[in-house]
């Protein structure tokens, strides 16, 4: 089985096309995810801490609160040594912490910070801008956010809810899975299990 404990060391990634390379990468220790630049541009240094589509769906899991090495693997489809990378850079520029709930063997869980919690709204712009401008036509929403306080959709504006007027966090509102990306999301831990399962010992 797959745990994460196998990956916390941190010493070597490999790429997936076979070669290795350092996690100790682009700053990491240091300043963050990589050394910040002497520009004042807010983007280009939001940039150095969320750079990539593997870190932006890895915050997508743990907003959603799955926080376990395995599952975040089986729902980012990313490799475990991209996977511990990308964790390992996030903890160290503060949008994450580990928290152990295994002593033996040694497990943990990844929990948003505050800085992390603050990424939310990015999340949202995200979400409605995809919703809008990437999808079919005849696609449904794929998270209806109910806002907890009214009982009513949040929709797509942002960080206040469309149908109280209210203005509303991630811990405010209760996700509610289209059939198509519930079902998505049963594969690939099905998948996952299966791989699980048939890996040679």
């Amino acid at each position: 089985m797959i745990t994460d404990s196998i990956f916390h060391s941190y010493s070597l990634d490999l790429c997936d096309d076979g070669r290795a390379e350092r996690v100790q990468e682009e700053g990491v220790g240091v300043g963050g995810w990589s050394e910040i630049t002497s520009t004042v541009c807010p983007i280009a240094r939001s940039s150095a801490v969320i750079g990539d589509r593997w870190t932006l769906v890895i915050m997508r899991e743990l907003s959603m609160g799955n926080r376990r090495f395995d599952s975040l693997q089986a729902q980012t489809l990313a490799s475990p040594q991209m996977l511990t990378n990308r964790l390992k850079r996030l903890e160290a520029d503060g949008m994450l912490e580990r928290r152990a709930y295994s002593e033996r063997p040694r497990r943990y869980e990844y929990h948003l910070t505050d800085k992390g919690e603050a990424f939310a709204p990015v999340l949202l712009a995200l979400r409605a801008w995809g919703e809008t401008w990437c999808k079919e036509p005849g696609e449904e929403v794929a998270v209806r956010q109910i806002h907890t306080a009214c009982g009513r959709e949040v929709g797509l504006s942002g960080t206040v809810c469309e149908g109280c007027g209210k203005p509303f966090t991630m811990n405010d509102v209760t996700g509610e899975l289209s059939a198509a990306f519930a079902q998505e999301r049963e594969d690939r831990s099905t998948a996952a299990s299966r791989a699980v399962e048939t890996r040679p010992t």
